[in-house]
């Protein structure tokens, strides 16, 4: 039997789901500053952060 992750919501697809749903950016329930917001935003943007910049700098 399948099991269903909603117990613990991933922010980046609840930040997905916003903005499918036509919800305002500004309607992000985490905090600024924190991990789940970036996370949040990462996924109603769209768009990864960008961790690779390490990489191309070594």
């Amino acid at each position: 039997m399948a099991q269903t992750r909603h117990s613990h919501p991933d922010p980046i697809e609840e930040g997905a789901q916003a903005r499918i749903h036509g919800r305002p950016k500004d309607a992000c329930p985490y905090p600024s500053d924190s991990e789940e917001r970036a996370s949040w935003m990462e996924g109603y943007d769209g768009t990864p952060r960008d961790d690779a910049s390490d990489l191309a700098q070594g």
